[in-house]
């Protein structure tokens, strides 16, 4: 059976949501971050060597990297649902979106947070972070003001990939002034399988990476 391992209130949570999307039969492995450092348990790192979530076991692999993950589910256990196909017109829109949220989105955030855990430093840094973070929200905002979902067929995988990064970048404080992005969570957050995860996977509470929390 698959395993997943879970890590509270991080982007391994997008995995427990998307098989819950396909519908797969999986066995659910619970790790807490340290209530003080938020870093990841030493359980983590027997499971796999650099101690990441998410990571799964299936058919005697141990895997780790969301997208990879993401993709090897769709693939491979769930027959396909929720992918594209190379046939598909939308398979390199498909790639693209699937990459973006890890690839483009999430490093700037990771920069954002950490400058503002660490008080500060490189403000010129911050400052080049600050532009290609408002950037990227304003392309995504571009796209979802026009559809529902990033592919024009409808929701996919990649829109899993994306939810929890936008969830995030939410706690930042960084959708006040994106309408379409802030809808588009709450579609996403009004599924039955994101629901499902969230019972099934514990309730998430992302405030200790709130632009106000303290640290």
């Amino acid at each position: 059976m698959l395993t997943v391992h879970h890590l509270n209130n991080s982007r391994s949570q997008r995995i427990v949501w998307l098989c819950e999307e396909l519908g797969i039969d999986y066995r659910l492995v619970k790790h807490q971050r340290h209530p003080e450092t938020q870093r990841s348990p030493e359980s983590l790192n027997q499971v796999h060597p650099l101690g990441k979530a998410p990571t799964i076991e299936h058919a005697g692999q141990t895997l780790v990297e969301s997208e990879a993950i993401i993709e090897y589910l769709c693939q491979v256990c769930g027959g396909g649902r929720l992918s594209r196909t190379p046939a598909s017109a939308e398979y390199g829109a498909y790639l693209q979106w699937l990459a973006y949220a890890e690839g483009t989105l999430f490093p700037g955030l990771l920069v954002d947070l950490v400058y503002a855990w660490t008080g500060g430093g490189n403000a010129a840094l911050m400052g080049f972070f600050d532009v290609e973070i408002e950037k990227n929200h304003r392309y995504i905002e571009t796209v979802l003001a026009q559809r529902d979902h990033l592919l024009a067929s409808g929701f996919s995988a990649a829109d899993v990939n994306l939810g929890w990064a936008l969830e995030f970048s939410e706690c930042r404080g960084r959708l006040k002034d994106f309408p379409a992005l802030r809808a588009y969570l709450a579609r996403l957050r009004g599924r039955d399988a994101y629901r499902r995860a969230i019972e099934r996977g514990g309730p998430q509470d992302l405030s200790v990476f709130s632009a106000g929390a303290a640290t």
